[in-house]
């Protein structure tokens, strides 16, 4: 297809410029992410990726299942790109639809040039296949970015747990669980997997639970707290409750668990001076 190989030549010639127009054509002040990056070597990285998505795209005249593949690479590497992940949605969409007029108007000036050589349907099917290309590489790229996106948020809220659950050794066969914040079902599952496989690794023999800095609990919530206190008797490690609110010990009573196996202390402090005596 003569007329498809004519049209990438002259578009593969037009990358770099490319990248470098629509550089210039960002609106920084509205911008954010990597594209308001000074970096001088971010910066680079950000035109070399741009050119290189031109070259890729262009291909699509000439070598479909080249384009595929190599389009394919280029979403991985750019969707799991750390600056990339760190800008907003919007605006990557927003600049996926100024790319894509960037080639439309290199089409329209591709047929001025070859006026009396191809025909209005030859413009026509050109800018057919860029706006359908685009419109599928658009949402192929957003469900990877979201993919990664979604796996860094969780990266994050398990450090979150892990950061904000630690069971802290006080003596040799002592630990310290303090819990903070509120408690959902799912940060109260990890927590409960989190304790029993460091009061097992620690060799624990007692742990002190802290509760006084959680704000709020559902019943859900109290009932693994207390499931925790249970498969922490079957590990051998004894289990202190202290800090106690009224709103919690008022929902476990609601739900009729029985905390009278396990030593409860209105403090810390008078958990750990009184448990002792």
């Amino acid at each position: 297809m003569a007329k498809y190989q004519e049209l990438y030549d002259f578009l593969i010639l037009k990358a770099t410029e490319l990248t470098e127009d629509w550089y210039e054509g960002l609106d920084r002040a509205s911008s954010g992410g990597v594209y308001t990056t000074s970096d001088p070597k971010e910066l680079t990285t950000l035109k070399s990726q741009n050119t290189k998505f031109h070259r890729i795209f262009f291909s699509v005249f000439i070598a479909e299942e080249k384009f595929l593949k190599e389009l394919e690479d280029w979403i991985v590497m750019v969707a799991s790109d750390q600056k990339h992940l760190e800008t907003p949605s919007t605006l990557i969409l927003g600049e996926f639809y100024r790319t894509r007029n960037q080639y439309l108007k290199l089409i329209r000036q591709f047929a001025a040039l070859h006026e009396y050589q191809f025909s209005p349907k030859d413009k026509e099917d050109w800018e057919k296949l860029i706006i359908s290309t685009m419109d599928k590489v658009t949402v192929w790229f957003f469900e990877e970015y979201d993919r990664h996106a979604t796996k860094r948020l969780q990266a994050h809220r398990e450090l979150i747990n892990k950061l904000s659950s630690p069971v802290i050794t006080i003596t040799k066969n002592t630990g310290l669980l303090p819990l903070i914040g509120d408690i959902d079902s799912e940060r109260a599952n990890f927590i409960l997997e989190h304790a029993l496989r460091q009061s097992s690794e620690k060799r624990l023999e007692s742990l002190y639970i802290d509760l006084s800095g959680v704000v709020t609990i559902d019943t859900m919530v109290a009932q693994q707290i207390f499931q925790l206190s249970e498969a922490l008797t079957l590990l051998g490690v004894k289990t202190i409750l202290c800090g106690i609110r009224p709103e919690i010990a008022q929902t476990a009573i609601h739900l009729g668990l029985s905390f009278e196996n396990i030593p409860t202390y209105s403090t810390l402090e008078n958990a750990l001076n009184l448990s002792h005596m």
